[in-house]
């Protein structure tokens, strides 16, 4: 005979508001093995827990039940509370009896306890059968990758970097500092953005502790939570960094141009240039696609004008290997592509421009030098049409989240235009204002008042150039009538979506990204900044739209996290992961290719497949693919669940 205690929480009312608990306690009460059978208002409070602990102790316990809500929500906290009673926690199962029977049978009362019933009778089936196992432990490398230089990536770098512990701090382009590095002003205090980011672009680029790694890219991932081995693809950038002194002749001197990315399209730069006059690393690289020599064979003049002889014409990529044992993924965000959006003009007409466009138009480190000047023309627009919701909650562009941005960098970008442009009109076309963050709702509020914007609130239908005028169609949907604009030029509020290669970087580190490309974070309130694979942490618009100040306060969670694994002597994890029944292996080596975190290997003297305990996440995919059952995961072996199924029937 088993002792089981069997615990039963009112969750307030969300599960004794639908499921007769009394009823539910006075059947088990009866029950073969039940030793106790007991109901709390709150078991996961302290005084629901200490039930729990003087049962285990004065019943001298053999497992528990607790009969709650999600083990998601609850499962450490009581087998810690059973472990701290001196009961294996292993010995411990959650019935889920709030989201699988009471809040989805609120109506059916009688129903939903019988299925409540139903429900532990299997439970206790299990952790009778469940067997008392002991945490996995081995060694922590306490350096951390930081995926990213933006503001996220480079506020977790330092946090990360100031406790003491090495960081590697990756960035795709060749310098740090991200899209706000674009930026001109921020919300809702205006102050420059280069002046804010540079001090911290400075401190991560001298760092003792932190090794940056600009034009790089991670390729592979490999290893598991404390010990991952990291492939880093270092692109060739064609001039040697430890020769050059970022003096700038060679930019000065390079006879070709092309478009600016760092100004999107609407200035120009040389073939061999740096990102901006702001640059960490200040550095330059060359641009194959645009250089002369490498399209044509001719030129050289920045190899004849370098007075360091820093330019390398052969330098290849370079494949750099590190260890790590955190990973912090702060890759950013893009903003939707003005080719999905041709209702609006986007790519016919010069004058309508996205808003970072604009933040270019308006830096003074841009292609105007801070003058609000319309593209086409150069001359400086007096009437100036901004719509927000350009793609975001628009399920047709499969986009129907809100972007969160867009209401205050607009409002931002109408407010400056007046300042630039006193006797110029703003009209700002919305669906709703979302001005959420501290001080954004006044900064909306000032900026109808004093800067005298206009707030139309409807939709755009479409945009037509008339001369040289874009005349804009659209619904005032307070009123009903129609609207028409004929304005110099068009600034958008595009979606906010995910950088590019999101979803080929969840791939490479194992962990998943949304639907939408977001990388999922492991539970949405409790563990926002914890990706679905151990080890991994998210910061920043990597996770979801936000601002800067959310951005800045998740960057610096994502960091104390890997702070928190790094305070560890040991890395500990949980033993729920796969086991080979030897006498059942046949070595034929499907488990090994099925097994999406490289934890499974064949022993090829014994020819039988083996389990790295530290690399195993407990996923099943082995125990599917095995087609002789040798598979299982411990305390979730088939035995178990047909056992639990019988139970049930």
């Amino acid at each position: 005979m088993k002792k089981i205690g069997l615990f039963i929480c009112h969750c307030g009312i969300n599960i004794a508001g639908t499921i007769d608990i009394p009823e539910v306690k006075k059947f088990f009460s009866e029950y073969d093995d039940i030793e106790i059978s007991d109901d709390y208002k709150y078991m996961c409070s302290e005084p629901g827990q200490k039930k729990l602990r003087d049962a285990i102790v004065e019943k001298n316990l053999d497992g528990v039940v607790v009969a709650c809500c999600s083990p998601r929500m609850h499962e450490i906290t009581f087998r810690n509370a059973a472990l701290a009673a001196g009961l294996n926690p292993y010995k411990v199962e959650i019935a889920n009896i709030r989201e699988q029977c009471s809040w989805v049978h609120q109506r059916e009362k009688d129903k939903a306890t019988k299925k409540a019933v139903d429900i532990i009778k299997t439970m206790i089936e299990k952790v009778k059968k469940d067997e008392p196992l002991q945490p996995i432990e081995f060694e922590i490398t306490k350096r951390a990758l930081v995926i990213g230089g933006g503001i996220a990536g480079i506020t977790a770098a330092i946090d990360v970097a100031n406790a003491g512990y090495e960081v590697i701090l990756v960035e795709k382009r060749h310098s740090i500092g991200g899209k706000m590095l674009e930026l001109s002003e921020t919300f809702p205090t205006l102050d420059c953005a280069q002046c804010t980011l540079t001090p911290k672009t400075v401190e991560a680029g001298r760092h003792p502790k932190i090794k940056l790694m600009v034009y790089s890219e991670v390729e592979e991932v490999k290893g598991y939570i404390g010990n991952f081995d990291v492939k880093i693809r270092k692109k060739a950038s064609y001039v040697d960094w430890n020769k050059c002194t970022g003096c700038g002749l060679c930019q000065e001197k390079c006879p070709t141009k092309t478009e600016s990315e760092f100004d999107h399209g609407l200035g120009e730069r040389k073939a061999i240039y740096t990102l901006s006059p702001q640059a960490v690393p200040n550095k330059p690289i060359i641009d194959k696609n645009s250089c002369r020599y490498f399209r044509e064979g001719k030129c050289r003049v920045c190899e004849k004008i370098c007075p360091v002889q820093a330019i390398n014409y052969e330098m290849k990529d370079e494949i750099v290997e590190e260890k790590v044992g955190a990973i912090v993924v702060a890759t950013g965000y893009e903003i939707l592509e003005t080719e999905k959006i041709p209702e609006y003009g986007c790519g016919m007409y010069k004058d309508v421009i996205d808003g970072l466009q604009f933040e270019r138009l308006n830096s003074a480190s841009g292609p105007t030098a801070g003058e609000i000047r319309r593209p086409s023309d150069g001359k400086i627009p007096k009437e100036v049409v901004f719509i927000k919701c350009v793609g975001s909650r628009d399920p047709e562009k499969g986009i129907p989240y809100c972007s969160r941005l867009c209401c205050m960098y607009l409002a931002k970008h109408a407010r400056l235009y007046k300042h630039k442009v006193p006797d110029g009109q703003a009209y700002l076309f919305y669906m709703d204002i979302r001005s959420f963050g501290k001080g954004y709702e006044e900064f909306v509020q000032q900026s109808m008042e004093e800067a005298n914007l206009l707030y139309i609130r409807g939709r755009v239908a479409r945009i037509m150039q008339e001369g040289d005028k874009l005349v804009v169609w659209g619904v005032d949907t307070l009123s009903g009538r129609k609207v028409e604009i004929k304005a110099d030029m068009v600034v958008l509020g595009t979606a906010v979506v995910p950088s590019k290669g999101s979803v080929e970087l969840g791939k490479i580190l194992r962990t998943a990204t949304d639907e939408y490309g977001f990388f999922s974070e492991a539970h949405i309130k409790l563990k926002p900044v914890e990706s679905m694979t151990g080890g991994i942490y998210l910061a920043g618009c990597a996770q979801s739209p936000k601002d800067i100040p959310d951005t800045v306060a998740q960057a610096g969670a994502a960091a104390a996290k890997v702070l928190s694994l790094f305070g560890q002597e040991k890395m500990v994890q949980e033993p729920l992961i796969a086991c080979v029944d030897t006498d059942l292996c046949s070595g034929c080596g499907v488990c090994v290719v099925a097994c999406p975190f490289d934890a499974r290997m064949l022993d090829q003297d014994e020819r039988i497949s083996i389990v790295n305990e530290a690399l195993c996440q407990g996923c099943g995919a082995c125990v599917s693919a095995c087609p002789n059952k040798a598979c299982q995961l411990r305390n979730a072996s088939p035995k178990t669940y047909m056992a639990m199924v019988d139970k049930y029937l």
